[in-house]
């Protein structure tokens, strides 16, 4: 195993490949079960707002989450059977019950892995915390939980009609009776620097504090926080540490399952750890390689995403869904639509940082993982003029020259009727149309393929915005 990589892809399989006793501490950040799609939202080019899905907290009881119940309670040997097996009669046929199954497989996973001195954190919200317990104690132990440690936060949201929410629950279970925990590199400062004296007349030591407790009282990310990427959910940094410096040591291994926008990464990082982390998104990868682990000057290895060509090719056949996303994701600025079916054409979106007159600066992209059909570029072509898109950008497998787009965009739609003709030249001119963004002037249709990106060619863009924060990327120079 590599102690600095990035997967991508379902954490459960990747953790399934991972040999059994490797690693020293996992923190996990799951989906909460709040039934809320967390998503980025950006300007479109009619001054709404289009979302970008980062991912999905909501479940269903559906075929797949039968599924993984009959498995579990089938399974004699699984450490969850017990405890799902009565939630299910508690819960019945249910969206928690579809969510802590999912749960169960993957923490059951986490145990397989956890060295005999490890040590794992869930982090969870009211909601399931107390399923979730139920499901810890079957697959830890009783006996191996911990803590129930609360991460206090103020802020805004008071409400009238209850207390206000303002905690996590993050649940601490070792895997065994002997279990790392460095409490003098977590103490904190006493609430006096002098006179307090302990039951037993002596006095304080002040100077290295007090011993930890269960409840940290640190503030969320606010909007103007430095560390703030934009990303759903994120995770101050501080908490973090916190958690690593008490429970591993240096060169001990960290994983984190569901590694988002990289907090338990960087502060693994900074604290001289082995990590690992996992994610089902394309954009959480490019998010840590990008913004978090390029400016501290740390190159990781990314697995689970195409190489070359042809692995690309194969993820197109086996997973088009995750091929789709990834494919979109490789050009700067462009973030993948909400939905992958039933997306009127669109796959994904991206804005030009310059405000324009032209489609108010709304670029789109469809992705087509098989060969180039002209009609699919004759059906984005309708798609941007529906959207009133300033630019497009047709993505492909392989290479398809602009000449031979621009014939079959245009001169094989309908050619023997008028207004087969008609279109014939529409389309023609469509693919070859310029847009003036600033001085500078931009195909309004850019074919392009993922070959192109394994030879280090992008589309020609202008600064597009970052779909996080609104900010400028950067010109991107590419394809012309």
């Amino acid at each position: 195993m590599e102690h600095q990589t990035l997967y991508y892809g379902d954490c459960l399989e990747v953790m399934q490949s991972m040999p059994a006793e490797s690693v020293d501490l996992i923190y996990l950040d799951p989906p909460f079960n709040s039934n809320a799609n967390y998503n980025i939202l950006f300007g479109t080019s009619k001054s709404s707002f289009a979302q970008v899905m980062a991912f999905q907290d909501t479940w269903q009881w559906d075929d797949s989450a039968v599924r993984r119940v009959r498995e579990i309670e089938r399974a004699v040997a699984h450490p969850a059977r017990k405890s799902i097996s009565g939630m299910e009669l508690t819960l019945g046929p249910s969206r928690m019950l579809a969510y802590l199954s999912y749960m169960a497989q993957r923490l059951a996973e986490a145990r397989r892995l956890l060295a005999p001195t490890g040590s794992v954190y869930l982090h969870c919200d009211p909601t399931a915390s107390h399923y979730l317990k139920i499901l810890m104690d079957d697959i830890f132990g009783m006996d191996n939980f911990q803590n129930e440690f609360i991460w206090h936060y103020g802020g805004g949201g008071a409400s009238r009609r209850r207390w206000a929410r303002k905690h996590d629950v993050i649940l601490f279970y070792s895997k065994t009776d002997k279990w790392t925990f460095n409490a003098d590199a977590v103490r904190t400062p006493h609430k006096w620097d002098s006179g307090q004296r302990r039951a037993d007349g002596s006095e304080r030591d002040y100077d290295r504090g007090k011993l930890p407790d269960d409840v940290f009282i640190h503030h969320s990310l606010m909007p103007w926080a430095s560390e703030r990427l934009g990303y759903p959910t994120q995770k101050p940094l501080a908490l973090l540490e916190r958690i690593i410096k008490a429970s591993s040591n240096e060169g001990d291994v960290v994983l984190d399952p569901f590694c988002g926008c990289g907090t338990a990464v960087v502060a693994a990082a900074n604290l001289k750890r082995q990590w690992i982390g996992i994610d089902i998104s394309p954009i959480a990868i490019d998010v840590i390689l990008e913004r978090r682990l390029a400016p501290m000057g740390i190159q990781a290895e990314v697995r689970g995403v195409p190489t070359d060509v042809d692995s690309a090719r194969r993820m197109a056949r086996e997973r088009p869904f995750d091929f789709e996303k990834w494919a979109i994701t490789r050009v700067p600025g462009m973030v993948p639509n909400d939905v992958q079916v039933g997306d009127r054409g669109i796959d994904g979106r991206g804005r030009i940082f310059a405000d324009i007159e032209d489609g108010g600066g709304l670029v789109l992209a469809q992705v087509k993982g098989g060969r180039f059909q002209a009609s699919a570029l004759r059906d984005f072509l309708g798609t941007m003029d529906r959207e009133s898109a300033s630019m497009g950008i047709f993505i492909t497998l392989d290479r398809v020259a602009s000449a031979n787009a621009r014939a079959d965009g245009g001169h094989r739609a309908g050619s023997s009727r008028r207004r087969g003709r008609l279109r014939q030249r529409q389309g023609g001119r469509r693919v070859q149309r310029r847009v003036m963004v600033g001085a500078q002037e931009y195909p309004a249709v850019q074919l392009w393929s993922i070959a192109d990106y394994f030879d280090n060619r992008l589309p020609s863009l202008p600064t597009m915005a970052d779909p996080f924060t609104g900010r400028e990327i950067g010109i991107q120079q590419g394809l012309v």
